[in-house]
Formats: structure tokens, sequence, C-alpha cells
């Protein structure tokens, strides 16, 4: 069934020189302008996750982390960025318990794992750039020394944490609350001086060639002043957090010495003469395959993709691959993860026939080697409650993330997707060292990740804490080849959510013929049937969030096909970016889009 739309919120960009879709207006200009100044697309990207910084500070920081899918069109090969920091040496279940904790607390300084992001960012700037670090860090000190332009959503974030940042994390209430402790203005231009000069110090860490530049900058991150001041503060600060206590961090200079960003293998899965390439099962980006290969079982294409068979059929898959998720996913270098068989067609066959006429309730993993699957024993929302709100659902309603007064968020995220003129593509899910994640670092300006929630305090299980291994991420980009040939870099912020925003936009472009835009804009909903990734790890069965577009009937047969409906707001989906590639009798043609839902994404491109 092709759907066509007469009308799109904004157009589908196109054009033959360069395209850049982020989750901020502003980061797709400051990437764009590389661009345009004869840097490719890497180094656009670079520019653009460090810009996100200071203008979505609420959604990303310095101290957070980085997934990237890369396609390089000199080797033509996807390769999978892992700029995803492993726990701690000192992260022990043990010690977690010792501390009378059933689950790692959302906020604090307990949570964070090795801070990832701006390794990685550099590590791609060093061997797919070509511009140099300073060029690469000038626009975010610009912004940091002059000022960006806070968005509501900003303000509003700390407006949740306003009397925590009074009362406890002072350090952070001296930089995001005035002398009063009131909060900053929407639109105000904000400067980050401790910012500005911790990138100041990297950009001039080094001398000598480009990439030596690049390598000095990443050794003063890794070994230098950033890994010793983040030593002194996480070792010797007692921080609240979500646990309703103050605890000292774990994070030490030596795990930062340890550990390098690096480039690994993608998985991925043939779809209708697409192949999907996502990051490996310390994500949760596997996800996305398997709801593919249960859905190549079905005919979408003659479904409504705005009817109650589509989305009802979508729905049940995701559910059964986030069930697997959750009994199979961890860190391939610590455990079996048996990704060969989750994929297989045998096994997804029989999964496809569970799906019914109604809405399951269970969650139901599958067993695709005989060993078991194994699910935590820790009822999801019960343990460790103490002081803590709801994981967000992405909803963009009131803010971006729902966040306590102990900070307890799982915040949201950040995208980025750039193609250029060469042929080069990237897709990056930056997120993480939130503002309202843990008090700041007053020596560096930024504050650390709490993706060590992510962990089961549980051993046996495959997402079982351990020193030096890391979280199953929720951070997923994602990118497709059609018969073979780049195709598309796209990816959205949303936590649990993004594995299943992210599948509706593919599926209403390969089934319905929509153009990105156009799939983009187009009603979309999610699932919170599956234990949250963020503490506390609630979970809702059957639940199902539509956007208040959906037709009257379309949200009646749901209803009374056993979904738990939750009506949104017309625009409360998703916050999707994507770029795309069509080769055409007439040349390539380079296509992109961004969405309208917050105000605040852009795509740019000529």
């Amino acid at each position: 069934m092709k759907v066509p739309f007469a009308f799109t919120t904004r157009p589908e960009i196109k054009g033959t020189f360069g395209v850049v879709a982020t989750t901020h207006w502003i980061a797709s200009s400051a990437a764009m302008g590389v661009l345009e100044r004869g840097g490719n697309a890497f180094d656009a990207a670079v520019t653009a996750g460090f810009v996100l910084h200071l203008c979505e500070p609420h959604l990303n920081g310095a101290g957070g982390d980085l997934p990237a899918l890369l396609w390089n069109a000199k080797t033509g090969k996807i390769e999978v960025l892992c700029g995803q920091g492993p726990a701690p040496e000192k992260a022990t279940i043990a010690h977690f318990k010792s501390l009378g904790l059933d689950l790692i607390p959302g906020s604090g300084l307990l949570a964070p794992c090795v801070p990832g992001a701006v390794d990685g960012w550099l590590l791609m700037l060093r061997d797919y750039g070509t511009i140099d670090i300073a060029e690469a860090l000038a626009p975010a000190i610009y912004y940091a020394e002059t000022g960006t332009p806070l968005v509501p959503r900003v303000i509003d974030t700390i407006g949740t944490v306003q009397k925590l940042f009074q009362d406890e994390w002072k350090t952070s209430g001296a930089l995001w609350l005035d002398r009063t402790g009131a909060l900053p203005k929407a639109y105000a231009l904000f400067k980050q001086p401790g910012l500005a000069a911790t990138y100041r110090k990297l950009g001039s860490a080094g001398s000598g060639s480009r990439e030596q530049k690049i390598e000095a900058a990443r050794k003063a991150w890794r070994e230098g002043f950033v890994a010793q001041a983040i030593d002194k503060f996480s070792t010797g600060t007692e921080a609240m957090d979500a646990s309703g206590r103050r605890h000292r961090g774990v994070l030490s200079g030596n795990d930062m010495a340890k550990w390098q960003a690096h480039v690994e293998s993608p998985l991925t899965y043939d779809y209708h003469g697409w192949t999907v390439a996502k990051c490996g099962p310390w994500s949760q980006g596997p996800a996305f395959l398997q709801q593919l290969a249960i859905l190549k079982h079905f005919d979408l294409s003659s479904m409504d993709p705005a009817g109650p068979d589509f989305v009802h059929t979508l729905v049940e898959a995701s559910k059964l691959a986030f069930a697997d998720r959750e009994a199979w996913y961890g860190d391939p270098d610590h455990v079996d993860v048996p990704m060969a068989a989750l994929l297989s067609d045998a096994y997804n066959a029989q999964r496809a026939k569970l799906i019914g006429p109604t809405a399951s309730l269970e969650l139901r993993p599958g067993d695709p080697v005989g060993s078991g699957a194994k699910l935590t024993s820790i009822k999801a929302g019960e343990a460790g409650g103490v002081g803590v709100g709801e994981p967000t659902v992405g909803r963009l309603a009131g803010s971006d993330g729902k966040v306590t007064m102990r900070g307890a968020a799982s915040g949201d995220t950040c995208h980025v997707d750039v193609i250029d003129r060469w042929g080069n593509m990237v897709s990056a899910t930056p997120s993480g060292g939130w503002l309202q994640s843990s008090p700041l670092i007053p020596d560096l300006g930024f504050c650390l990740g709490t993706r060590a929630q992510m962990f089961w305090l549980e051993e046996g299980l495959p997402n079982s804490l351990k020193p030096g291994k890391r979280p199953r991420t929720t951070l997923s980009p994602s990118m497709a080849l059609r018969d073979g040939k780049p195709a598309l870099a796209f990816g959205t912020p949303g936590g649990d959510q993004q594995d299943q925003w992210s599948p509706q936009m593919f599926l209403k472009v390969v089934h319905h013929g929509m153009n990105l835009q156009e799939a983009i804009d187009s009603p979309a909903w999610h699932s919170e049937h599956f234990p949250s990734s963020f503490y506390p790890r609630a979970a809702k069965p059957g639940h199902l969030g539509l956007e208040g577009r959906f037709p009257k009937d379309t949200i009646e047969a749901l209803k009374a096909r056993g979904h738990k409906v939750e009506t949104g707001g017309d625009w409360s989906e998703g916050r999707l970016t994507a770029c795309g590639t069509t080769e055409t009798p007439e040349g390539t043609l380079l296509t992109a889009g961004a969405n309208p839902r917050g105000m605040q994404g852009y795509a740019v491109g000529r």
C-alpha cells in the first residue's frame, strides 16, 4: 500500500553536495559549515558532537557515551565506533550489595562508567577525518565562551533538580543557577567557561602532525588533567543519589587510563533488498534486526501505516525482540550472546507465530540454543525505589525525560547524521553525562554519566555488573544499504524507544514509499511493555502509547485487541533524524529529514 502524503511539516532536504540532520539546529549548521569548508562527513559529525554538549546539555555531555556507525566510501564498508566505556574496576556486585542496594542508582557518583564520548569523537577525527583538532573544537569553544541560547526544555530540566543543586550538588548549582538560586531564562545566552577551558586545553595538548595533536588530546583525557580531576572528584566526593543517600564514586584515573574507544564490525540483517546495520549486543541495536526477522513473515505493504493491523503487528514483534534483549544481550567480550541463532530464519519463523490477534501481556523471551533464557529475579520498579520517578517515555509534553528531585532520570539523547559529497556517512547517538546525572566537576566544567544503572546487581545474567564490562546500552544508531549500496543513516533519542521509533520510520520508507520527512512526520507510537533500562527498571505490561493524530477507529481497534492504550499529544512521539542517498540516472541525490517534535531538530543541505 503506497501512501502519499500531501503535507509535511518541512521539506525533505534534497541536494548533491552534502546533508546533515541533528537534534539541534546549531549543531546541524556547525556541521554543514565544516562540509562547506572542505571537511568530510566525519569531520562534520565530530564538530556537531562537541557543539551538542553546549546546545543539549540536558541530553548529552563530555562525560557521556558514544556509539556510531561509519560508512567509509574509500573502503566500502560499515564499521562500528564504540565509545561506550566499561564499568570501573571497583564497581562490583559485592560493593553495591554492601551499600544495601539492589539496583544501581540512576543519579550520583555510583553509576558512572568510563566516559567514552570524547575519546570516541577524537578517534573518529584521527582515523576518518581530515581537519585539525582545533578546528573541530572551535565551534564548541565559541558557544561555551560567548553563550548558547538554552531551549526551554533545558530550563525545565534544571527546574526539576533546582533544590538538589541548591542543597546538595552545589558545584552544579554554581553553573546552572544564578547567585540567588534562580533558573536561567529561556533562550538567554548561557556560557560554560569551565568546559571552554577544558576544550582549549585538549586542543593545545600537543604539537606535530594532525594525528599527533589528536593523540596528545586523547592522552590528556585518559591519563592527564581530565583523568586526574575525575579521580579526585569521584573518589573524594560524597554525593546524594537516587537512593536517597550520599555515596562516593568508584570511577578512578586508572579506569580512565586502561580503556580506549575502538572500532568493531556491525551486526547486519537483510530485509527486502535492504541491509540494516546495528551495533552489537552491548547495545539494544540487535532488537531492531530481530524485529525485521520476525516481520518479514507478514505482508506489511498491504497494511495502512496508520491502521490497527500495522501498529499491532509491529508492537507485538517489538515485545518479542525486547524480551530477548532482556534474556540474552550483554557485552559479548564477557558473555556468549547467541546472535546467529537469535537472527536465524527458523527461530524467527517460530517467533512470528506467537503474534496473534490480541495483545500479549507477558514477557516472552525465546530459547534459540536450548540453554534456557535468563531473566532477572529482581522485580522491576520495586527494588531500591526510594525517591525516584518513572523513567522517560520520550514524550515531549513536559520535558525530554522525567527527572526526580534527586536527579534520577533516563534523560534523553542526541543524534547526528551526515553524508558528504564523497559518499561518506555517519550515524551517531551521543548521550549520557546529562547536567542532571551527577554533580559537576568544577575543574572540568562537566559531570559524569550514569550508564552503569543499566547493569543488574544479580549474578549470572548476560547484563550482570562486572568490572571492565560494557553495560547493555540503549544507544542505537542505524544505517542501511540498499542493494549493497549506502542508502540511509538514521536514528533517534528516546532510551528504550530508539529501536521502536527507528524501525517504524524505516518500514514506512520500505513498504509505503514515504520519503524521509513523511516517515518522520507520520503518527508514531511506543510500548513500555518490557523492563526499562533505567532506574528503577519499571515495566508496564501491555502498554501502548499513541500520538493523538491516529484515527479514532485505529485507537479503538487497538484497545479492543487488548492493548493498554495511552493517547498522548498529537506530536508527542520520537525525535528521529535521517540522511539518505539515492542513485538516479542523473547522478547521486542526497536527502535529509528531521523531527518537528520539540521544535529543535533540523536538517540542512544543498
